[in-house]
């Protein structure tokens, strides 16, 4: 896509990432009935940006914002062979922009950063019932791994 920019965020991205965070809540609250109807928070916009093991990217065309993700380094289960995997979050691309390969661009530069810092392992989280995410995420080569559970037993 001609003038699309896929760049490392910065403090100076922040109203545009917290604008985004809200739409990723937004698009997740029909998977998920649990997340606060108000001043609801996913990511500690502060430390992504600025922490030498979280690596936050941001989609930007003719100035402005239109998608984000991240990769953060972290340690591992002690019942796995590696010691450290890189953890996928913030996942998100404006809906007038969606199908056209952002999604992509973001995650191969993502896997490539996690690469150069000698990490080849890395996980996600995504709703069971959010089928679009979970095939833009198997086009990339993520694979199904495990599968969360939860009850509430609240009135």
């Amino acid at each position: 896509m001609k003038n699309l920019i896929i760049r490392k965020a910065s403090s100076k991205d922040q109203l545009a990432l917290l604008s985004l965070e809200q739409k990723v809540i937004e698009a997740e609250r029909p998977f998920n009935n649990t997340i606060k109807p108000e001043n609801a928070i996913y990511y500690d916009l502060n430390n992504l940006v600025t922490d030498d093991a979280s690596h936050l990217l941001v989609a930007e065309l003719k100035g402005k914002i239109i998608g984000s993700g991240y990769a953060q380094i972290r340690e591992s289960k002690k019942s796995l062979k590696h010691t450290k995997h890189a953890y996928l979050g913030f996942m998100y691309v404006e809906p007038d922009y969606r199908g056209l390969g952002i999604n992509k661009l973001i995650m191969e530069s993502l896997l490539d950063w996690s690469k150069q810092q000698g990490i080849f392992d890395l996980y996600l989280d995504v709703y069971d019932e959010n089928d679009a995410a979970i095939r833009a995420y198997e086009k990339v080569g993520f694979v199904k791994s495990l599968v969360e559970m939860k009850i509430n037993l609240g009135v």
